[in-house]
C-alpha cells in the first residue's frame, strides 16, 4: 500500500528514536554468550553484527531489525528492536493470525463466499478494485490480502474480525508494540497520526507465532504457512530458492518493512526489518535484502558448522 502521507506520520512517531540517533546499535548480549559457549561461535555472530552495522551505516535513512533463532528464541541481532516505525503492509500479519483464531474458536465462517460491495472498495494495491462483482470467503480475501497485498480484502478481513479484537490479541500474545489504529488506505487516520505501527521485535515474534501456529489448530497453521509462503519479496530474494520463507512485505512513501521467517531446516531463524525516511524507497529494499542475506549467511553456517566450523552433513 502506498500513500503521500506515509512520511508525515513515520516523522511524528519515529522523531524521538532520530534524536537519540540513528546510528545507534542496542546490545548484543547474545555475542558474549556465544563466545563463552564457543569463541569461534561467537566471532561469527560478532561478524554478522559488523555486516549488519555497515547496512544500516550505508542507508539513507533509518533502519531498525531484529533477528531471532527460533528454536532458542535467543535475539541473535537487533537494532532499534524495540523502538515503533509504521508497518505499511506488513500489520497484516496480525490481522491474518485473528482471521484464524476466531475461525479456530468457531467465531467466523471464513470458507462462506459473500458478495462484494462497491462502497467496500478501497484504491492502492491489490486486484478486488478492478473487478466487477467478486463473491468471495473470508478465507480468499485473506489470501489476497497476503499475496497480493491487497487493500480491499484486508479491510473485509479487518470488519469481519474487528479491530478491537485484533489489539485484544495482541495484548494477549505479549505483543502490544503493534497497534492496528485504521483500516487501509484511510487518509484522514494517517494524516490524525493514527498510523499501524509495531516494533521489529514485535514483527518479528508475529511472523513466528503464525508460523509456529501457535494458539492455532495444525490446520489454520498450514494455511497461513501457505498463504506467507506464496509472498515474494527480499527475503525471499537472499535465501536459496529450495529453503521455505513465509513472510510479508510493507511499503508506504518514505517506508519499506518485511517480516519473515526463514525455514531453514534444523535452525529456522525470523527477521523483521523496517525502514523509514528514506530518501530512495529503492535503497529500503536493497536494504532489507541484505540484511536477510547476511542473516542468512549466519544462521546456515551456524547450523551446520557446530562449535568449530566443520561443516557436516
Amino acid at each position: 500500500m502506498t500513500m503521500r502521507v506515509g512520511r508525515f506520520a513515520a516523522a511524528l512517531m519515529l522523531a524521538g528514536a532520530v534524536g537519540r540517533g540513528q546510528a545507534r546499535a542496542e546490545t548484543q548480549p547474545s555475542v558474549a554468550a556465544a563466545k563463552a559457549a564457543s569463541p569461534l561461535a561467537g566471532e561469527l555472530q560478532h561478524a554478522l553484527h559488523k555486516r549488519l552495522d555497515a547496512i544500516a551505516s550505508a542507508l539513507d535513512g533509518v533502519i531498525g531489525y531484529a533477528v531471532i533463532d527460533i528454536t532458542s528464541g535467543e535475539s541473535i541481532a537487533s537494532r532499534l528492536a524495540d523502538e515503533i516505525f509504521p508497518t505499511a503492509s506488513t500489520i497484516k500479519l496480525a490481522i491474518l493470525y485473528e482471521l484464524f483464531k476466531q475461525n479456530d474458536e468457531g467465531g467466523l465462517a471464513i470458507d462462506r463466499p459473500v458478495a462484494l460491495g462497491r462502497e467496500q472498495i478501497v484504491g492502492g494495491s491489490g486486484i478486488l478494485q478492478h473487478l466487477s462483482s467478486p463473491a468471495l470467503s473470508l478465507r480468499d480475501h485473506a489470501t489476497l490480502m497476503i499475496a497480493l497485498s491487497d487493500n480491499t480484502a484486508t479491510n473485509v478481513v479487518i470488519d469481519a474480525v474487528g479491530m478491537s479484537a485484533v489489539a485484544q490479541r495482541l495484548q494477549a500474545l505479549g505483543l502490544s508494540n503493534i497497534k492496528l489504529r485504521r483500516k487501509m488506505m484511510d487518509t484522514k487516520a494517517a494524516l490524525r497520526g493514527d498510523e499501524n505501527v509495531a516494533s521489529p521485535t514485535a514483527l518479528a515474534r508475529m511472523a513466528t507465532h503464525l508460523w509456529q501456529g501457535e494458539g492455532l489448530t495444525e490446520a489454520s497453521r498450514e494455511s497461513a504457512r501457505r498463504m506467507l509462503r506464496a509472498v515474494g519479496g527480499s527475503v525471499r530474494s537472499a535465501v536459496p530458492s529450495h529453503v521455505a520463507v513465509s513472510s510479508k512485505t510493507g511499503s508506504l512513501d518514505g517506508v519499506r518493512a518485511e517480516a519473515a521467517v526463514v525455514e531453514l531446516d534444523g535452525r529456522p531463524f525470523a527477521l523483521a526489518v523496517m525502514t523509514t525516511y528514506l530518501k530512495n524507497e529503492a535503497d529500503g529494499v536493497t536494504a532489507i535484502r541484505d540484511a536477510a542475506s547476511a542473516a542468512w549467511d549466519y544462521f546456515s553456517r551456524a547450523a551446520t558448522g557446530g562449535m568449530y566450523g566443520r561443516r557436516m552433513p
